[in-house]
C-alpha cells in the first residue's frame, strides 16, 4: 500500500504520557579532577529538547501527520521550556499544570561526544492532576484517528484502563510504549512495543526463539492485544499477532544513540496505522524509521523525507 503526503497529514493521533525536557551540557575534558577520580567537564554549551512523550508527538509531526499532546508537568521554568519547545514543534499541546509538581528534567553531560552521567529531576503528579487530565482526554479523543499512550514509569498516565476502554469504544487503535514489570493495566490495547529487556522483565527469560515466541504470543493473549512489537536492538524487529510472527532485520546502519528511538518507533507505527496499514504492512517503515533516528544524537525525529524520500 502507497502512502502519500495527504494520507499522513490526515492522520490525528492524541499522545498521552510522561513529557519531559532533555536537558545537554556539552564541554571539554582535560583532566581528572583532583578531589575524586572523575573527569572534569568545562561546560561550553546548553542544548535543551522535548523528551518522553513530547519526543513521541513530535516524532508523530515530523513524519507529516497531526499531534495532540496532553500530559501532567509543573508550573516551573522547566515546565515553561517544555512548553516553548513543544510549540516550535507543531504540536498541538493540552498541558496540565500542576504548582507542586516538579517538570522531569533529564540531564546528561557530554564530554568528547560521549554521556558521562544523567542527572534526573522528577516527583509523581498528584491525583487532582491527574484527574483533570483524564478529564481532557475524554474531551479530546473522539478529534483522534489514535491513542498513543507514552509510558516512562513517572506516574503521568494515570487510569490506564479507563483511557483504553473509552479509545476502545470509539474504535480507535491504542499503542503503548510500555514500562514496569507489571503490563496487566494495558489489557486491552491494540499494540504494545516493549525492547528485549523490558519484556525480559515481565515474561522472564528465554533460551531460544521458540521460547521467546511461546512467551510473547502467551503474554498477547492474556492482555487481549492485536499486535505485540518486540524491538531487538541490533537483531531488529518482531511482530506478534494472531497469523504468528513475522521479522525484519535491523538498517545496517552505524548506532550514534539509542535515546528517544522508542518513541521513533511507536509514533511511526501510530502514523502509518493511521493512514491505513495494518501493524504487519506497517513494519518494514517502522523498522526504518528507527535505523534513522539511532544514527542521530540524543532524543531527535525522523521526516517524511527521510523515511519515503520525498
Amino acid at each position: 500500500m502507497k502512502i502519500t503526503p495527504t494520507d499522513l497529514a490526515r492522520s490525528r493521533v492524541l499522545v498521552v504520557g510522561d513529557a519531559m525536557l532533555d536537558r545537554y551540557w556539552h564541554g571539554t575534558v582535560d583532566r581528572i579532577s583532583p578531589e575524586a577520580p572523575v573527569p572534569v567537564v568545562r561546560v561550553t554549551r546548553e542544548e535543551l529538547r522535548v523528551g518522553g512523550a513530547a519526543n513521541a508527538a513530535a516524532n508523530v509531526v515530523a513524519l507529516g501527520a497531526r499531534a495532540s499532546l496532553l500530559s501532567v508537568i509543573g508550573d516551573d521554568d522547566a515546565g515553561h521550556s517544555l512548553d516553548r519547545l513543544i510549540a516550535r514543534s507543531g504540536v498541538q499541546a493540552h498541558l496540565v499544570r500542576d504548582p507542586g509538581l516538579q517538570t522531569t528534567v533529564k540531564l546528561r553531560v557530554i564530554g568528547r561526544q560521549q554521556q558521562l552521567i544523567r542527572l534526573d529531576f522528577e516527583n509523581p503528579p498528584p491525583s487532582a492532576a491527574l484527574a483533570a487530565q483524564m478529564s481532557r482526554f475524554e474531551q479530546l479523543l473522539p478529534a483522534h484517528d489514535a491513542v498513543l499512550l507514552s509510558d516512562y514509569g513517572k506516574g503521568g498516565l494515570g487510569p490506564l484502563p479507563r483511557m483504553i476502554e473509552q479509545a476502545r469504544a470509539l474504535d480507535r487503535p491504542v499503542l503503548i510504549d510500555p514500562k514496569g514489570t507489571d503490563y496487566t493495566a494495558y489489557a486491552g490495547a491494540t499494540v504494545i512495543t516493549p525492547n528485549r529487556e523490558e519484556l525480559r522483565q515481565v515474561v522472564g527469560a528465554w533460551r531460544n526463539e521458540e521460547e521467546l515466541r511461546a512467551k510473547a504470543q502467551a503474554l498477547r493473549a492474556d492482555l487481549q492485544l492485536s499486535a505485540l512489537l518486540l524491538t531487538r536492538s541490533e537483531d531488529g524487529m518482531t511482530l506478534y499477532d494472531a497469523e504468528g510472527e513475522t521479522c525484519v532485520a535491523a538498517q545496517s546502519r552505524e548506532v550514534y544513540d539509542v535515546t528517544g528511538a522508542g518513541d521513533t518507533v511507536i509514533a511511526s507505527l501510530a502514523v502509518l496505522m493511521c493512514a491505513g496499514l495494518s501493524p504487519r504492512e506497517a513494519l518494514p517503515w517502522v523498522n526504518k524509521a528507527a535505523g534513522i533516528v539511532v544514527g542521530k544524537f540524543g532524543t531527535a525525529t525522523v521526516s517524511h523525507e527521510e523515511l519515503f524520500g520525498g
